[in-house]
């Protein structure tokens, strides 16, 4: 059986499936693995370093399609790619299915078995393969990095003969992977941090890592089964817009994280409430591709407005394209380790398995 990888549009996706560190786990499976020229050179990964560990180079995208048992990608494939797949191909990435469906019914129409890895359910075997946590716990941390190159004062206390410099402070809303990562690296550069979220049960964490947790009194639960956040109801979302307003007006920098999955991400911050904030403040909305949690964010945008900074995020693992490629490559090493079957010398799609289950997409 042949794991192939094709070069994703380097235009919009730096990131890469396979490192050379991760084939060679593949192949020690027993398993052989093919990609096409070239594959990761933008990330400064020769060919040569794939082929030292026994991967085969192909010369194009459609050879290593027709080759291969099953794809492995980052992002839903192309149209073209798709035209090229052969019936019963097992396809493994992350694919977006809320903006990619007609894509994925052609991929299904096709009798390809599709597997997004956003889907994987929250159970302790699954954590290898988590790629939701392994980028946002990069998203949160490259989140503090960005802010404070933009932001225009220290972060840190100082204390000086000319005076003492107070601790930037900041606000994060949403304390997932993203937003807990994000709280533990503004502490670690010497900021002041409070966090909100609509579960209760984070609370505890952020207050384990040195940040203030903002609550909102609530008697409805507002987590799933898989400990995901819930949307919110309209009593909620006045209760936390009243928090908000105080929050906002002491806090320099915000970072926004939440997301429900599913769906758009919720408006957290109206534009009375961005308005609220003093001149020279940085709103960073990490949900700004899906919907945003600000107002006056755009991906890939920084808007001005009354001097706060709202910087929309697109795109955000393209500044961190190596880190982000390593952990990714690994999720998806575990992933196939738990699809393939040594002993068929097959890969073995057992509904029974709830990560199988969970993870492949039947329909749209």
């Amino acid at each position: 059986m042949i794991v192939g990888s094709i070069k994703e549009d380097i235009t919009s996706e730096k990131r890469v499936s396979l490192t050379p560190e991760t084939a060679k786990n593949i192949i020690n499976l027993g398993l052989k693995v093919c990609i096409e020229k070239n594959y990761a050179i933008h990330l400064g990964i020769n060919d040569d370093e794939y082929k030292k560990n026994g991967v085969e180079i192909k010369d194009s995208n459609k050879e290593v399609i027709n080759f291969s048992n099953a794809i492995i990608k980052v992002n839903c494939p192309s149209e073209n790619e798709i035209n090229i797949m052969k019936e019963s191909t097992i396809l493994i990435g992350m694919m977006s299915i809320s903006k990619n469906k007609d894509l994925i019914n052609k991929i299904i129409n096709k009798k390809i078995k599709i597997f997004s890895l956003e889907l994987l359910p929250r159970i302790t075997r699954a954590q290898s393969m988590d790629v939701l946590s392994s980028q946002s716990n990069l998203a949160g941390y490259r989140a503090v990095i960005d802010c404070v190159a933009e932001f225009e004062k220290a972060v840190p206390m100082m204390m000086t003969a000319a005076g003492t410099v107070p601790a930037a402070k900041f606000l994060v809303i949403g304390a997932g992977v993203a937003g807990l990562q994000a709280i533990a690296t503004a502490k670690r550069l010497g900021a002041i941090v409070s966090a909100t979220d609509v579960r209760s049960a984070s609370k505890e964490q952020v207050e384990s890592l040195g940040g203030k947790f903002l609550t909102v009194e609530q008697t409805e639960d507002m987590e799933t089964a898989g400990g995901y956040a819930k949307e919110a109801s309209d009593d909620y979302k006045k209760k936390q817009a009243d928090i908000m307003k105080e929050a906002l007006k002491k806090n320099d920098i915000v970072i926004c994280t939440a997301l429900i999955p599913g769906k758009p991400a919720p408006r957290i911050l109206t534009e009375d409430l961005v308005k609220l904030m003093k001149p020279g403040s940085i709103v960073y909305d990490l949900a700004a591709e899906q919907g945003g949690n600000s107002a006056f964010s755009e991906p890939g945008k920084i808007n001005t407005v009354n001097g706060i900074k709202i910087i929309g995020v697109k795109s955000l693992m393209n500044r961190l394209p190596l880190t982000a490629s390593s952990l990714y490559a690994k999720n998806l090493f575990s992933f196939i380790r738990n699809l393939y079957s040594k002993d068929k010398k097959d890969f073995n799609i057992n509904l029974e398995d709830e990560i199988i289950k969970k993870s492949l997409i039947q329909k749209v």
